[in-house]
């Protein structure tokens, strides 16, 4: 593995108290050649450094200059998808989310269409206000939320309290093809609730399309959890129509981090290692002793 850094073998003049004439003649060599020719030559400084190479964290660091990203990224680009998912555990939240940025907006609509329906929801709310979400739903969604078998007729019915007299009227008429006795909004309600399972959907299908959505919104503003019955290429769609993708990725912030982590997985490794690179330095270099020392010892052959 060829990591070329310029201040390896400074590091190396100090630390193994090297001559100007041995600097001139270890330039272009691994840091393993050097350490055995060192150790060799009877350098108990050289025999002590191989040692501290593979557990000492700090030095690791210094050595390699891991803070720097670039020199990350070199050792990254080395690793197996595998390798690199290892990483992604160890970052935070805020990096982890940045990455999102490597993919295409279609890509992120795509992904966000598999997350839970609560996360999809939350990340919506994150995008637009309840009354923009019902505003913009297409009304064969709000159609598909009010004649849900998921939603409590009951609930239906008190909310239907906060409509206007006169469109109850029009929804049972548009069931009975007569015009509507009662006058009382109860008496209507409860005419509503005695229909079958058809016509009540006839009912509330035909309310006018104003007050269908008024109905819709007073719904989900006391049961969160009805937003879920939409379907998730509703939300992506209402997305895609009004937002860009740097809006979008802070809006998914919201997102759990599981799920995060696994949209992350689905990069190519050469992004993935870039998105990688923003992890502490120590976090880093404490994995690769740790799980990697295959990949350091490659470090040190050069």
């Amino acid at each position: 593995m060829a990591i070329v850094i310029d201040s390896t073998l400074s590091y190396l003049q100090t630390r193994l108290n090297l001559s100007l004439e041995k600097l001139e003649l270890y330039k272009g060599r691994s840091i393993n050649e050097i350490l055995e020719a060192e150790a060799a030559a009877g350098n108990p400084l050289a025999i002590e450094l191989a040692q501290e190479l593979t557990t000492n964290v700090n030095l690791l660091i210094e050595i390699f200059k891991l803070a720097d990203p670039n020199n990350k990224f070199m050792i990254l680009m080395n690793m197996s998808s595998q390798q690199l998912k290892e990483f992604l555990p160890l970052m935070e939240d805020e990096d982890l989310v940045q990455g999102l940025m490597y993919f295409t907006q279609d890509k992120l609509l795509s992904m966000l269409r598999e997350v839970p329906p609560e996360q999809l929801v939350n990340t919506i709310l994150e995008l637009f206000s309840q009354e923009e979400v019902i505003q913009m739903m297409p009304e064969d969604q709000i159609d598909k939320l009010l004649t849900s078998h998921d939603l409590d007729k009951n609930k239906v019915l008190q909310h239907l309290k906060s409509i206007p007299a006169e469109y109850i009227a029009q929804m049972i008429e548009t069931v009975t093809g007569k015009a509507c006795e009662d006058t009382d909004q109860l008496a209507m309600l409860g005419q509503i609730n005695d229909f079958g399972p058809l016509e009540y959907k006839d009912a509330l299908t035909s309310l006018q399309p104003t007050q269908k959505r008024q109905l819709t919104l007073s719904l989900v503003k006391e049961h969160k959890e009805l937003y879920q019955l939409f379907d998730p290429h509703a939300y992506t769609d209402m997305i895609n129509q009004n937002k860009q993708k740097p809006e979008l990725v802070k809006a998914m912030a919201v997102i759990e981090r599981d799920e995060i982590m696994k949209m992350i997985e689905q990069l190519p490794n050469d992004l993935m290692s870039i998105v990688i690179t923003q992890l502490d330095t120590e976090e880093f270099a404490d994995t690769l002793m740790k799980k990697h020392p295959e990949i350091i010892a490659e470090l040190i052959a050069g």
